[in-house]
């Protein structure tokens, strides 16, 4: 959601006056921390609030005439907004900037910005190789020895899901020319949280989630 007018007076009035000024990232850290549930502002958007208001006395939206002009200027905001933010969108940047989405994209392009995005994945250890491939041969055999011996395995897995929103991977990226291999890590006392173990066994799934309660269910899977 963009800034409106009444959320720019609100970001000059956390910057303060005289001795009891804050710095650009105190100001975003205070929004954020105010507003929990909406996107974080930039110290470029801080920066360009306060200019705007020393300039014009005012924080209004000016008759929009059109996008402006890809220039030099533009391009450097542009490639500033990712330094101080990597994990912001097309869409975020060409809201904040006035600037087409296209013409944002083009320009990352053009400086070799890539939207790199995080991957889950499971660590392994030195001598997992190895015995994932004892493993095989050894679940080949008994089944060569035995047809109904994997039809008595019971497959599972487990995985819990936070209600946050965390972590999705199509809405986290990291804008860099080079990949960052990047981590985040999420911290919270009390996480709302749905925790899911499901097992294949034949031709048939079983589901055990638990929230407030635990619920089982079992569904028979199509031949």
């Amino acid at each position: 959601m963009p800034l409106n007018e009444r959320d720019r007076i609100e970001i000059l009035m956390m910057i303060g006056v005289g001795d009891r000024m804050r710095t650009q990232q105190e100001v975003c850290r205070l929004f954020h921390e105010m507003h929990p549930d909406r996107e974080p502002v930039s110290q470029s958007t801080v920066s360009r609030i306060e200019r705007k208001y020393r300039e014009l006395g005012h924080v209004r939206d000016a008759p929009r005439q059109g996008r402006p002009k890809i220039n030099e200027n533009v391009q450097q905001d542009v490639i500033l907004s990712a330094l101080e933010n990597p994990h912001c969108t097309v869409r975020q940047v060409s809201r904040d900037l006035n600037i087409g989405k296209s013409s944002v994209s083009n320009i990352f392009k053009k400086v070799k910005y890539h939207p790199y995005r995080v991957r889950l994945i499971h660590e392994l250890a030195e001598d997992d190789f190895d015995r994932r491939t004892e493993f095989c041969e050894y679940m080949m055999d008994h089944n060569n020895q035995n047809n109904g011996f994997i039809g008595n395995i019971l497959f599972s897995d487990e995985a819990t899901f936070f209600l946050n929103g965390h972590v999705n991977r199509q809405n986290t990226r990291y804008w860099s020319q080079e990949n960052p291999h990047w981590m985040q890590e999420y911290h919270t006392q009390h996480p709302q949280k749905v925790n899911v173990w499901a097992g294949i066994v034949r031709n048939r799934i079983i589901v055990a989630s638990s929230a407030a309660s635990i619920e089982t269910q079992s569904a028979q899977l199509g031949s």
